[in-house]
């Protein structure tokens, strides 16, 4: 099992891949990663989004994973982490790269998820003010976006390859949205099987 979320929101869940035959590592809701190493990072999405930033010149670079656009009325308090939430899990990304050594010049993003998946959350538009919110915040940051897949009805698992630039997305078609509408609605639920396993849905690849 996992560590739980570290309170400075940095994933440390690092395990090797045998399909991919390298070193990845999986970013639960709350958390972000930058890297300068060869590595996928991993994570599993519904109403949530995750933004992918490198340095194309560099090749320095990371991806969060954030359930909410803004905290509202004290939410940081509630929820703790303020990873959790886009302005801040954007900010803990972009200083992250920049720590590491990135140029915010060279930057480029894509961006992943906002599934409008859970029924318990369709009356809110989660995913749809999450998918607003990042594309709104690079716009406003000048930090073109490369690719992008947001919206739709499935679930997503991404695979960033930071020093590549290669995104690898697959929809979770067969995946049961109780298990993800625990982690998403509670906000301190693990996601409770793999969801990748036996999953079905078509992989697309954002070069």
């Amino acid at each position: 099992m996992a560590e739980p979320t570290a309170a400075d929101g940095l994933a440390r869940n690092r395990y090797m891949d045998p399909g991919l035959q390298r070193t990845a590592v999986k970013l639960l809701p709350g958390e972000y990663h930058v890297t300068n190493e060869d590595l996928v990072q991993v994570t599993v999405l519904g109403s949530c989004v995750a933004a992918c930033i490198r340095d194309v010149t560099s090749g320095i670079g990371g991806m969060n994973h954030f359930m909410l656009p803004d905290a509202g009325s004290g939410g940081a308090d509630r929820f703790g982490s303020t990873g959790r939430y886009g302005v801040q899990a954007m900010e803990l990304l972009i200083n992250g790269l920049l720590k590491l050594g990135a140029s915010r010049r060279n930057f480029e993003a894509k961006v992943f998820g906002g599934g409008n998946v859970m029924n318990c959350l369709s009356n809110s538009n989660v995913g749809s003010r999450n998918a607003q919110f990042v594309l709104e915040f690079l716009a406003d940051e000048g930090i073109r976006v490369a690719a992008r897949d947001l919206e739709d009805i499935y679930p997503r698992k991404v695979y960033f390859f930071p020093r590549e630039g290669r995104v690898r997305v697959k929809k979770l078609t067969n995946m049961h949205n109780n298990t993800l509408a625990e982690r998403e609605a509670q906000y301190t639920q693990r996601l409770r099987r793999d969801a990748g396993a036996g999953a079905g849905g078509d992989i697309e690849l954002f070069g």
